[in-house]
């Protein structure tokens, strides 16, 4: 393949048209709403598989754009989501991001319970006061202590972007959201990440009317 000349300030431009290209080459077209969402996830992966797996529950994106201009927080698993997720673009609706996971009481609770960290961290966001939006992008414990605090009654998330990765529990977490409910954004099977989980949130972020 030639070496394509493109200005830095247009690369991410130019990443959008080819990504359209391809999927129009494919054949497919993507429903209006989604289609910044699930278009973000392939450009931070470079998969078209997202195609596939993405899922969206009813009226999802407006829900998620309704919270977020109410001020809502998100609440992630790791500090590399926090780190990808625009927090001066939140910001301008009143929102923080919240990463619970580097916090010492959070590890010792952990170790004195024999839960995982994430665990923890989700009923910690859970207190929080006003809207929350979870995007979880690594830790399937963390979707299941969402779905743990759900079942006791003791809370129900108003929003969960559930993209965690790997092979443990990972596909049987997700399944509980997917058929619960809570307004989603999911993928489905063992894909994820926290990269994944930050784009989405962008997407959600810079698809916003002004």
């Amino acid at each position: 393949m030639e070496i394509e000349f493109v200005l830095p300030s247009e690369i991410e431009k130019r990443s959008f048209a080819i990504i359209g290209e391809e999927l129009a080459n494919m054949g497919i077209s993507l429903d209006p709403e989604e289609a910044p969402i699930t278009k973000r996830v392939i450009h931070t992966s470079a998969d078209f598989d997202y195609v596939e797996t993405m899922c969206f529950s009813k009226d999802a994106i407006r829900i998620a754009k309704d919270l977020i201009k109410k001020g809502a927080h998100i609440v992630t698993d790791t500090n590399m989501a926090l780190s990808g997720i625009n927090k001066n673009r939140l910001a301008e609706y009143g929102g923080q991001v919240h990463c619970f996971m580097a916090r010492e009481d959070v590890a010792k609770e952990a170790a004195k319970r024999q839960v995982t960290r994430a665990y923890v961290c989700m009923e910690k966001g859970a207190k929080l006061e006003g809207p929350v939006i979870f995007a979880i992008g690594n830790a399937p414990t963390a979707l299941l202590s969402l779905y743990e605090m759900m079942t006791k009654g003791d809370f129900v998330p108003d929003f969960v972007i559930g993209v965690p990765v790997g092979f443990v529990n990972v596909v049987a977490a997700k399944e509980l959201f997917l058929n619960s409910q809570v307004p989603y954004i999911i993928n489905a099977g063992r894909k994820g990440g926290s990269s994944i989980a930050a784009a989405i949130v962008n997407a959600l972020l810079y698809s916003m009317e002004a």
